[in-house]
């Protein structure tokens, strides 16, 4: 997941834990209302079988925590609470960069580029993941 002040760009792995696909972003309309972003968060663990959660955790470049890394880390924290499955922080440095670059590339129009930046940036987060877990099982 891509945590946002307004979204939560949501990806998913295949059942071989290969492959990262985004699958939506879940929007609010303020930063702290986060009732609804829960209840389709643990809807979507139901449907597809979720067994850990990976959430970004957006350090600065030189490595420092500030107040969306501490939002992401609280947020991390409740949904273990809720959900009680594993919660994985993942460096998320640079992935919206990433996303943005990938939507140009694909020639995504400037104005729909919003709509799928968080959900881009999840995969990116996801796939992250998916690719130190293959490295360190082999």
């Amino acid at each position: 997941m891509d945590y946002g002040s307004k979204t939560v760009g949501v990806a998913i792995s295949d059942a071989l834990g290969i492959t990262a696909q985004g699958i939506e972003t879940i929007t609010r309309k303020e930063e702290n209302k986060l009732r609804k972003t829960c209840a389709r968060i643990e809807a979507l663990i139901q449907e597809y079988e979720v067994e850990r959660i990976v959430l970004g955790l957006p350090k600065h470049m030189n490595n420092d925590l500030g107040a969306r890394a501490e939002a992401s880390l609280a947020f991390g924290e409740m949904l273990k609470r809720r959900t009680g499955l594993t919660v994985v922080m993942w460096d998320e440095r640079l992935t919206t960069v990433e996303a943005r670059r990938t939507l140009i590339e694909n020639k995504v129009r400037r104005e729909d580029r919003k709509k799928y930046i968080d959900k881009i940036a999840a995969v990116f987060i996801l796939q992250g993941y998916l690719d130190s877990q293959v490295l360190s099982n082999s």
